[in-house]
């Protein structure tokens, strides 16, 4: 199972170049197995243009690497927090990257109102922005603070089917779904709402959010107990 989750995360990683979430060695996917109770992620700094099976790292959810001579990515103690709050709920797959349009809000410290239906199909009403970290969550222990908060921001205002995206304040988007290609596609989609609420607000700065009726019924009829969209 793990060796075929690495293979999943190698191909997670590369679809982030390839739907032009990431450029440089910015992002990473993870991916979680629940029977043994380890993930695996992409190794620190590689370029996406060389990586292979082999740079993705085995770790425990205590941050012990088991396989590998490389550093898993920076971001791992954010991961391992976010498995430990939301595996329960089946969460299997973890991205971070700094999309365009979603990292602008994230550094705006905003969180993306729900504007449209295209939003209401995939996300639960407002995708939301942490707050600001202390300067001591800062200099101590930072990327796992950083999971902390968006557990808190996810805890606070839904949950984490509901709302599978998170903007890092000052930083970036963390997204999460039932795989690691369910998390990119999840990214995608976060980048492209991200897009068109900036457009929205420019040529309307007071536009208001889509209403409550409305953004339920879509989301529902997708994700909702009677969901009736697609095939059965």
């Amino acid at each position: 199972m793990l060796e075929k989750l690495r293979q999943e995360v190698l191909e997670a990683n590369l679809d982030l170049v390839t739907k032009n979430l990431v450029i440089s060695t910015w992002g990473n996917v993870s991916g979680f197995d629940p029977e043994s109770g380890l993930m695996v992620i992409k190794a620190s700094g590689v370029p996406y243009s060389s990586m292979t099976v082999d740079d993705m790292v085995i770790v425990d959810l205590d941050g012990n690497v088991i396989d590998s001579e490389k550093r898993p990515s920076t971001d791992t103690p954010t991961h391992i927090h976010l498995y430990r709050h939301f595996a329960e709920k089946g969460i299997r797959g973890v991205v971070h990257t700094h999309s365009q349009y979603a990292t602008a809000w994230a550094q705006l410290g905003r969180g993306i109102p729900c504007l449209g239906t295209t939003h209401g199909d995939y996300f639960y009403g407002e995708i939301p922005c942490t707050r600001k970290l202390s300067a001591d969550e800062i200099s101590e222990a930072y990327e796992l603070n950083t999971g902390k908060v968006i557990v808190e921001t996810i805890n606070g205002r839904s949950d984490c089917i509901r709302m599978s995206a998170a903007l890092a304040y000052r930083h970036a988007p963390f997204v999460w779904g039932k795989s690691p290609a369910d998390a990119v596609l999840h990214s995608q989609v976060l980048e492209y709402l991200a897009k068109m609420a900036l457009l929205d607000e420019l040529v309307d700065p007071g536009i208001k959010p889509l209403e409550k009726e409305i953004a339920d019924k879509h989301y529902n009829r997708k994700f909702g107990p009677d969901a009736y969209y697609g095939q059965s």
